[in-house]
């Protein structure tokens, strides 16, 4: 049987990630507490599109000014293929800004959590907000039908 995605939009991705980040009770009486760190993750797959992995493996380090702007400098995990991925500085920021908070270095992951762990508390926030056909994969491929159909 094949899986149904759903589009995501702007007003939906904002309803998950402060679902996520002010935590909630879910459906089966268990307290999901506010999670910053996947909220965080989302929202960089989201705006950017790039693969949940990719994310995941994120350290400052791989942030590099290229003239006036920023790209990630990675090799990404399903291709193997070394990317630059041009950022706008407000992206730069909001990671800069959370790699701070978290004193995390610059040769550290931003995000030290497996791709389960983000699918997982995404898919329990849908099934809580009653969205169904939304995963990891939904959230990377906004970026694309905003381009296509821009």
């Amino acid at each position: 049987m094949n899986k149904r995605s759903r589009c995501i939009d702007e007003d939906t991705f904002k309803l998950i990630v402060s679902t996520i980040r002010t935590g909630f009770t879910d459906n089966g009486g268990v307290v999901r507490h506010p999670n910053e760190r996947i909220a965080t993750v989302l929202t960089i797959e989201y705006n950017l599109g790039i693969c949940i992995g990719d994310v995941l493996e994120l350290r400052m380090c791989n942030l590099v000014k290229d003239g006036k702007r920023y790209c990630f400098d990675i090799t990404e995990q399903k291709t193997g293929k070394h990317r630059g991925y041009t950022i706008s500085i407000d992206v730069y920021l909001f990671i800069q800004e959370y790699a701070n908070a978290h004193n995390i270095l610059p040769t550290q992951k931003l995000f030290p959590i497996s791709e389960r762990v983000v699918s997982k508390l995404l898919k329990i926030t849908c099934v809580y907000l009653g969205l169904d056909g939304i995963g990891t994969k939904e959230m990377e491929e906004v970026i694309l039908k905003r381009v296509c159909l821009g």
